[in-house]
């Protein structure tokens, strides 16, 4: 079985505060995980220790066979795409939605001088076109509704056709029609013939695509458990991390969380 990401007892701290605590996971080929925690749990650091954003002080971590703290941030970008609101935040409001998406292709931002060639052009509008909003390609990035700028960015991480697809947050701020053609947008992702592997960190079980595979659930930089998500998700498990008694269930593949009546 290939292993996509190994990251092996990794600790990262920040001004004397442990934020990853000797975390150890894998993924494989044909594995889709969502990763799940409260707030400070972890999650973020733990997927841009991956993207190579952060170095840990300890362990290592490797993506797709390159070493994460040492590879070029280009060579990881391609094999790695990467979508969240950091990413949006350092993306001009005057930027095209077609240029936000067709940039990725040099690992940028914007297009600046850059010469693209014709399949870039191509893979560009397709993507922009499976994610409904080639009607907006022309229109600045700053005009566009949240769901919008979520599907671009979506479209922008897959432009590199990478091997892994990390989603920080994809569905956050969007209303519940924008929830909905998200989910059933990387339902598609995942049931595609060459669906890369998706790496999903959400704070809404509901937003779970019914095609993920796997779950990792944190707590105050530690893992609480992972692996198939049927044996994962539950209430004992997200109680544990939520300090919250929690009811957990599935209905037709999609995920849900009640939190349970207490006795006064």
């Amino acid at each position: 079985m290939q292993t996509l990401l190994d990251v092996r007892d990794v600790t990262l701290t920040y001004a004397g505060k442990t934020i990853l605590d000797s975390v150890t996971w894998q993924t494989h080929a044909g594995e889709h995980w969502v990763i799940l925690g409260p707030n400070g749990a972890g999650k973020t650091s733990l997927v841009r220790t991956v993207t190579g954003r952060e170095i840990p002080q300890a362990g290592q971590v490797t993506a797709c066979g390159m070493d994460c703290a040492t590879t070029e941030h280009a060579l990881l970008s391609a094999s790695l795409g990467f979508s969240s609101q950091t990413v949006a935040q350092r993306i001009r409001p005057t930027v095209s939605t077609r240029d936000v998406v067709r940039a990725a292709a040099w690992g940028l931002h914007e297009s600046w001088k850059n010469t693209y060639e014709e399949c870039d052009n191509e893979r560009a509008d397709l993507l922009l076109n499976a994610f409904v909003i080639s009607h907006v390609a022309d229109q600045p990035f700053g005009t566009l509704s949240e769901g919008e700028r979520q599907r671009c960015l979506l479209a922008r991480s897959l432009m590199t056709d990478p091997e892994v697809l990390i989603l920080d947050e994809p569905g956050a701020g969007l209303d519940l029609g924008g929830r909905e053609i998200l989910v059933n947008a990387l339902t598609e992702i995942i049931e595609g013939e060459h669906a890369p592997q998706i790496l999903m960190i959400t704070h809404q079980v509901e937003e779970i695509p019914a095609a993920m595979t796997h779950a990792l659930v944190m707590a105050e930089g530690k893992i609480l458990a992972a692996g198939p998500i049927g044996d994962v998700l539950n209430g004992v498990t997200l109680s544990h991390a939520y300090s919250l008694p929690l009811s957990v269930g599935c209905t037709e593949g999609r995920w849900w969380a009640r939190a349970l009546p207490q006795i006064l």
